[in-house]
């Protein structure tokens, strides 16, 4: 699907599982390199920036914690851009694309604001955007580790276990998809300067220092996640400790008993058996060695 808005000079298409003939159309039309064009029509694995004669073609992956469509993962974007021009493609909706989409077409209509002179202020606009939904996508994270936290003190701690690992995961693919983008951010600084000269630099840099703000909060929720799993861990330990100290100390007060129990279990009739009250009696005995384990265990601080 192509999908095209032009602000001033400054034309943006953006493509959505494009086809081979949609590619090779946009390639005609503005003069797309053959290796990059071929590039548009499958996923990559792995993200890049190449500097050629009239564009700059960028690959970025971006997390994706909290979908509306029902996955997580990673999104790629590809991004040719060019003095007047600027193309995307991805391979699903991208959410914060659609949203600034909708903010480029009212603002082509309305010509309410200035975006820029080139298509860099346009890409500079999208990669705001893009790690701003990170940041979101990290406040939902925020608000489950708060939960994590809350609940570990209420007892939770074998429930927890689970739940700290699934925001585990969700961290890990966050830093998988964020951790290349301060080598290709470089890169790009250097390609973007060549391309739209000094005065560019301020954006670029000011698109590194978003990168490095959603870096920062993936730093601190990594800590804080160790620290509620070490937390976790040490109330859950303790708590099997008292359960197994209980169990123990149930074992060794009813040892006596089940001794007595076993012994006049046999077929050697003791003679004070021939008394009236001989059941109370060995019921007595048997209270009687409970108690007097108890209050040995006691006595020694064993319970």
């Amino acid at each position: 699907m192509v999908t095209r808005s032009v602000y001033k000079d400054i034309t943006w298409i953006d493509l959505e599982s494009p086809t081979r003939e949609e590619v090779r159309e946009i390639m005609e039309e503005f003069h797309v390199d053959p290796l990059a064009a071929d590039e548009l029509l499958s996923p990559t694995l792995r993200p890049k920036v190449d500097l050629y004669e009239n564009l700059i073609y960028l690959i970025v992956h971006f997390p994706l914690v909290v979908h509306t469509h029902g996955r997580s993962g990673a999104q790629e974007i590809d991004f040719i851009i060019g003095k007047n021009f600027i193309i995307t493609t991805h391979y699903e909706l991208v959410d914060p694309l659609h949203e600034f989409s909708r903010v480029f077409e009212v603002n082509s209509i309305l010509d309410k604001s200035n975006i820029g002179t080139h298509a860099g202020f346009v890409f500079f606009y999208i990669l705001r955007e893009l790690y701003r939904n990170v940041m979101l996508q990290l406040d939902e994270l925020d608000r489950k580790l708060e939960d994590i936290e809350e609940r570990i003190f209420k007892g939770e701690e074998a429930f927890m276990v689970r739940e700290i690992s699934k925001v585990n995961r969700d961290l890990l693919n966050v830093r998988q998809a964020i951790r290349p983008h301060k080598e290709i951010l470089e890169s790009f600084e250097i390609a973007a300067t060549r391309f739209f000269g000094d005065d560019f630099l301020y954006h670029v840099r000011a698109i590194s220092g978003e990168y490095y703000r959603v870096y920062n909060v993936l730093e601190s929720q990594k800590e804080t996640l160790v620290d509620l799993r070490e937390t976790n861990d040490a109330l859950l330990t303790t708590k099997t400790n008292e359960i197994m100290k209980i169990l123990t100390v149930m074992a060794f007060v009813i040892l006596p008993p089940g001794l007595i129990a076993g012994l006049f279990g046999m077929n050697v009739k003791p003679p004070f058996l021939d008394t009236e009250n001989h059941f109370w009696l060995i019921v007595v005995v048997m209270m009687s060695s409970m108690i007097f384990t108890f209050v040995l265990m006691k006595w020694k601080k064993w319970i």
